[in-house]
């Protein structure tokens, strides 16, 4: 069994740029995604972190993905934009996206942009932390090749299609939540796979519609179940709706699976960002103050454990940066095996994975 390792924050993005320029990427471009990956480990989501990017290597290697991709906008009015993801990395696309939704709602007040022709975009929470950064409320989902089922069925009929947002505040970290639509994120099955777990009976349906604790079957001959059944249903076909069918990018089956399917082929994945100026709305200070307060009111409810307060989303993977950027991020085993395969697969010879 591979042992955990803790790495700085510094020397975790210094991998994540090695191994991409080394396949012809340019820094800036690395840079982007490196920086994406390395926040979503700091916050503790490792499902999907740098373990991913061995598999983002291997599809660019094929020829699915293009590492040069130029994303551009497509067509676009006052408070809307449609970009073409130039068939580059995901967290390429997207991040232009979601910078051109800031720079609308800077005078719009609200916009809306979406993206066609990108692929798998990593955490969707990256995106809306941006526009908190810009002290604005962001929003972004995406979809994907089916791999939920919808209450009664038999098979998967809609993606994972994951919904995230942020709402900056002054005194209190930014508001984050970022889910996937299904009961668990796909990446939980693999994790809990790849350590040998049994999962819970409530995160997959076999082929014959019924739970099963057998992540192997996951995703060839079984499906997610929908988060909250035909709640979490009803919300990924919105997100399907806004960021595959507005965007012109492929949608349900036509999308391709970014890690089973056909590496030489781009994916087709769209997604979907929008982005809420308050301060064309209220002085930005007084928008604050109301969010800081609704932050306390909730921090000051009544909780069973009496020594801790009620969370709000975000809190946690906050908390766990702080941490990072002092002490470290601790790799999970199944993260650390993944890295160290691709270290040694392209020869970058990281020292601290040796």
């Amino acid at each position: 069994m591979v042992n955990p390792i803790t790495v700085s924050i510094n020397d975790l993005h210094s991998y994540a740029m090695a191994a991409l320029t080394s396949i012809g990427m340019n820094k800036g471009d690395a840079q982007t995604i490196a920086d994406k990956l390395v926040l979503t480990d700091s916050w503790g989501t490792f499902t999907h972190g740098n373990k991913l990017l061995g598999d983002y290597i291997a599809r660019i290697e094929a020829g699915g993905t293009n590492p040069l991709g130029k994303p551009k906008i497509a067509s676009e009015g006052p408070a809307w934009a449609i970009v073409d993801g130039d068939n580059a990395a995901g967290q390429i696309g997207c991040d232009f996206a979601m910078n051109k939704a800031i720079q609308l709602a800077k005078s719009a007040g609200i916009a809306y942009v979406g993206v066609r022709n990108t692929s798998h975009f990593g955490a969707a929470g990256v995106y809306p932390a941006m526009a908190a950064e810009a002290n604005m409320i962001g929003i972004a989902m995406a979809n994907d090749i089916p791999s939920v089922c919808a209450p009664g069925s038999k098979k998967a009929i809609m993606g994972t299609n994951p919904l995230a947002y942020s709402i900056p505040a002054s005194k209190h970290p930014p508001i984050l939540l970022d889910i996937a639509t299904s009961t668990v994120a796909a990446g939980k099955v693999y994790a809990a796979f790849d350590r040998e777990e049994t999962i819970p009976t409530n995160w997959i349906i076999d082929s014959n519609g019924n739970p099963t604790t057998d992540g192997s079957l996951y995703p060839l001959k079984a499906a997610l179940a929908p988060m909250t059944g035909h709640k979490g249903y009803g919300m990924a076909l919105l997100h399907e709706n806004l960021a595959g069918v507005l965007t012109g990018a492929s949608i349900s089956w036509q999308v391709l699976n970014w890690i089973f399917d056909d590496q030489t082929k781009p994916t087709g994945h769209g997604a979907a960002f929008i982005v809420i100026n308050p301060e064309v709305m209220m002085p930005l200070n007084k928008f604050f103050q109301r969010v800081d307060n609704l932050i306390d009111e909730i921090h000051n409810s009544p909780s069973v454990n009496e020594s801790e307060h009620i969370l709000v989303p975000g809190e946690m993977e906050w908390e766990r940066r702080e941490k990072a950027l002092s002490k470290g991020i601790k790799m999970p085993s199944d993260v650390v095996s993944k890295m160290r395969d691709l270290d040694k697969r392209i020869g970058l010879n990281t020292h601290w994975l040796a």
